[in-house]
């Protein structure tokens, strides 16, 4: 579930019209949880210096507060496998697209703790990477799936919560995206039905790229029993005759594909 703010974070919030933005978005819980027109999820990955990973963690820990009190993170996690590690992962959700982007970077960069945090911070990361995504407008309309506007509804089995990151990489072309997800989207209601999925497991949001690599399709599902419970929904998804099928066409768009294992930071606002 999405930690409440501070009071010392929502005054600070009031400084300007993009922290009162970020301030709507994260505090009204209540309206209903859809795919917002123009949103934008920006994906950033720092690859950390190895040595220096630790101390990153430290001092990102310690400034979380002033991270959240300029930019609206949802998800902060590390790979555990899958992939490259030592890799700083954070998910944004800006309502307001590109603007609300623009005007909370700028209170960042005019923040004097946030320049602090940066000076020590920085020198443990080897190189930093930004992508932009639109949430798949299945979101809104598959029972289950809460997207990064809405609350995480948490359910733990006592496996340690684990995050899958699944990424595809699809043919260029401008049909092959509504094509996938037109596939994904008839196929997933068997998926998330399949007796013998666990009860940790949930599907927060499906992203595709809007700036950075083309035709980027991510799930991201979490898995509240961890490992163990994401093995048991990959089995029981096996046996859902339409996921089967649709998984079956989708191979034919895509150029590549992986799967990630994270695991939220302490400090994440999604744990």
């Amino acid at each position: 579930m999405m930690s409440s703010f501070p009071r010392a974070i929502s005054r600070t919030f009031r400084r300007t019209k993009a922290h009162a933005v970020i301030t709507t978005a994260r505090t009204q819980s209540s309206r209903p949880q859809l795919v917002k027109p123009g949103a934008l999820i920006e994906l950033r990955e720092y690859d950390l210096v190895p040595a220096r990973s630790a101390e990153y963690m430290s001092l990102t820990a310690t400034t979380m507060p002033v991270r959240l009190s300029h930019t609206p993170c949802r998800l902060f996690s590390f790979p555990d496998t899958g992939g490259r590690l030592d890799v700083a992962t954070h998910f944004y959700y800006y309502e307001g697209g590109h603007e609300m982007r623009n005007m909370a970077l700028a209170g960042a960069a005019s923040d004097p703790e946030w320049a602090s945090y940066l000076a020590t911070a920085l020198p443990c990361v080897a190189a930093k990477h930004s992508s932009l995504f639109a949430e798949a407008p299945l979101v809104a309309s598959t029972e289950g799936v809460c997207g990064l506007l809405g609350s995480l509804a948490a359910v733990d089995s006592g496996g340690g919560c684990i995050y899958e990151v699944r990424r595809y990489r699809l043919k260029l072309g401008y049909d092959t995206v509504p094509k996938f997800l037109n596939l994904y989207g008839a196929g997933l209601p068997s998926k998330l039905a399949a007796e013998g999925t666990d009860p940790s497991t949930s599907l927060t949001t499906v992203l595709y790229s809007e700036v950075g690599n083309l035709n980027e399709v991510i799930e991201l599902w979490r898995h509240g029993g961890g490992t163990a419970a994401m093995e048991r929904s990959r089995v029981a998804a096996r046996t859902a005759p339409e996921w089967r099928d649709a998984i079956a066409q989708i191979a034919g768009l895509a150029n590549e594909f992986c799967s990630t294992i994270h695991r939220p930071a302490p400090f994440s606002p999604w744990q």
